[in-house]
This record gives structure tokens, sequence and C-alpha cells, in this order.
């Protein structure tokens, strides 16, 4: 059977978009929106005409009419919790996310947009594995103080997708095996997928740091810089991320460059590295506890994970919990494609997003 499905995935700067027939790749464009395009709105979600007129437009001019389209799937956004996987979107996830966005992103369009089109010819369109994805126990929730329970928000849409593809890889069913993904990027989240279910994570503020996010912070300090004056609110969450991390040691944010130094010799950029990699391998031992050991792999995933350096520092420290599998890079919106793909295949199915009620 042959499905031709559009992608959307808007950025902050950008609105990335592609077609697919079935798993080819026939049409993928990044529509870049100058700053001063941008700076026009004073809200995100006045930025949807101007973003669903362009990327009909890029169809229009590179002869793709929106006729032949069979789906529609964009990154699911800022949304209350939901299942992994794909939803319908509906009216429900619209006025949510025009109206009560859990918080303000440019990742909130994606639906708008996507659902919008799809009425224009007819068909149904989704979102697939949500910023929003929590499928935390009861157990993982706790954080130490009451009311401030811990939150599943991470690299959900990649690492999924490339525990899926690990799966297919070995003629196993993601649902049979127990995996610690790692996605490496410039924020790095580790992820337990307990047979099929993401479990537990360690986010972006709970363990390594990255290119330029601090990761864990010794928690008495912190308090001790929010309160000397020195600092806004803001200031501190500029720090935290935008900052910290490689960049706040070596002032930069490029592995790349990192890895320059320690060749040129500079001590300083080498002893970071391994910092990173000790720190990463930290979180993946500290989630093989949650299955007791019993990992059937480890997967390094992301931009960070195409650097053999950091990788074979990586699985020098963990492979004695797991097979290491490097699968590098980031390609949102193959998995965006791939997992609604499986939906029209019936190899999944959607789920329906209802407002005023629990969606987990």
């Amino acid at each position: 059977m042959h499905y031709r499905i559009l992608a959307i995935n808007p950025g902050s700067t950008s609105t990335k978009i592609s077609i697919y027939d079935n798993e080819t790749p026939v049409f993928i464009k990044s529509i870049t929106h100058k700053t001063e395009e941008i700076n026009k709105y004073k809200e995100i979600n006045e930025q949807y005409g101007m973003r669903k007129s362009l990327i009909l437009k890029e169809l229009q001019d590179n002869n793709i009419d929106i006729n032949s389209i069979n789906a529609i799937v964009a990154r699911g956004g800022l949304l209350p919790p939901v299942k992994s996987g794909a939803y319908l979107i509906n009216e429900d996830m619209i006025d949510r996310l025009k109206n009560r966005p859990v918080i303000e992103h440019v990742s909130n369009l994606a639906a708008i947009i996507a659902y919008e089109i799809g009425k224009l010819v007819n068909i149904e369109s989704y979102i697939y594995d949500s910023v929003s994805v929590d499928e935390f126990t009861d157990i993982s929730r706790i954080s130490g103080l009451k009311g401030m329970d811990r939150v599943c928000v991470g690299h959900t849409l990649n690492c999924r997708a490339t525990a899926i593809k690990y799966s297919n890889s070995i003629n196993k069913e993601y649902k049979d095996l127990n995996l610690i993904v790692a996605h490496l990027g410039g924020g790095i989240t580790i992820q337990l997928h307990e047979k099929g279910r993401i479990v537990d994570i360690v986010a972006d503020d709970e363990g390594p740091f990255s290119s330029n996010r601090t990761g864990r912070l010794p928690l008495k300090k912190v308090i001790r810089e929010c309160f000397s004056g020195k600092y806004s609110q803001k200031d501190i969450n500029n720090i935290i991320r935008g900052k910290g991390g490689v960049y706040s040691y070596l002032n930069t944010t490029d592995t790349r460059e990192v890895e320059k130094m320690i060749e040129s010799g500079n001590l300083d950029a080498k002893l970071v590295y391994e910092a990173l990699a000790y720190q990463i391998s930290k979180g993946i031992g500290e989630l093989s506890t949650v299955v007791n050991g019993n990992v059937d792999a480890i997967i390094l995933t992301g931009g960070v994970a195409y650097s053999k350096v950091i990788t074979n520092m990586i699985n020098k420290r963990v492979n004695f919990i797991g097979r290491v599998e490097i699968i590098p890079g980031e390609n949102e919106l193959e998995a965006l494609t791939f997992g609604v793909l499986r939906v029209l295949k019936n190899e999944e199915k959607a789920h329906i997003y209802k407002e005023l009620v629990t969606n987990i």
C-alpha cells in the first residue's frame, strides 16, 4: 500500500517539512524565518498563518499537489501528559494548544498547522511522540520534596524512534526489550525503555552537562547564587540553559572544536571531555538499576554520537551493563513519518486526545 505523508516540525527560526512516499523521502526542506520576520509577532500563535502559507507555497513551488497527500504528521506540542505514539489531532487538542498551552512554545504550532492543512484536503492529521510524553511509574515521580514531582520531559521523538529502529534491526519486538537510550545533543536526555514504555529518565536538569547546559548542579551552591543579589531569575535560567556545560569551561559549544583542543595538547579540554563521558556513563548506570541490571542494549544517539572519541569513552565505562550500540544523528522528520506510517499500516493504533480527563 502506498502512502504519501507530509511531516511538519517548526523551530524557533525555521520550519522543517518533508514528503515521504512510504519510507522514501521525496522532498525535504527547511524554511528559514528571518529574525525581523519573527519579531513582528507578539505571541507565538500569531505566527500560524505565516508558517502555514510558506509551507503551502513550498509544496506548490516544488510541484507537490496537496491532494496527493494521504496523512499529515506534526511535532507534538506542550500538552498535558500524553502516552507515547500517535494522537489524532482533534478540536480538543487544538483548543488546548491555542488557548491553554502548558507552556508557550513554537512546537505548539505544528499540530495547528497540520490540522488546518488536513481540513483543506479532507485527510487526517496526527502528532507523534510529543514533547509531553509521560509514562513514568508512581515510584519514579517521587523527587524528595512533596509537591515537586519529577516530570518526564526529554528527547522522546528521537529516543523512541531509535529504540524501535534498533529493535527491528535485530528482529525483536520493541515491547519485548529493556533499552537505555542516551540522546547526546545540545541537550542530553537518557531514557529507560522497559518493555516498550519509558518508565524513567535522566532529564537535562538532573544528570550530565551538555554543550551549553549545566545538568545537575550542587543544590546548596545554586541556592546561594540565586540569593546573592547578582542574578535575576532570568539570568539564572540563561546560565543553566545556554551558558553552562562545555561552554562555561571552554567557551565553545562545538564538540569538534573540543576534540581539536585535545589533539593540540589542551589538558583542560581533555578533562572536561572526559567528565562529559563520565557523567553520561553515570546516568546510564543509574537507570540500569531500575530494571535490576536486565538491560538488553544501551543505545547512544543524537549529533554528539557521531564522535568516536566520546562514544568510546562511554563504551568503556558501561559495556559491562549491556551491549552498546551507536546510532548517531537525529532525523525528526523521518521519526515522525515512520511513526504515522506504522499507524496507517495498522501496526500501531492512534490515541484519541480528550480534554478534562487524565491522558495517561
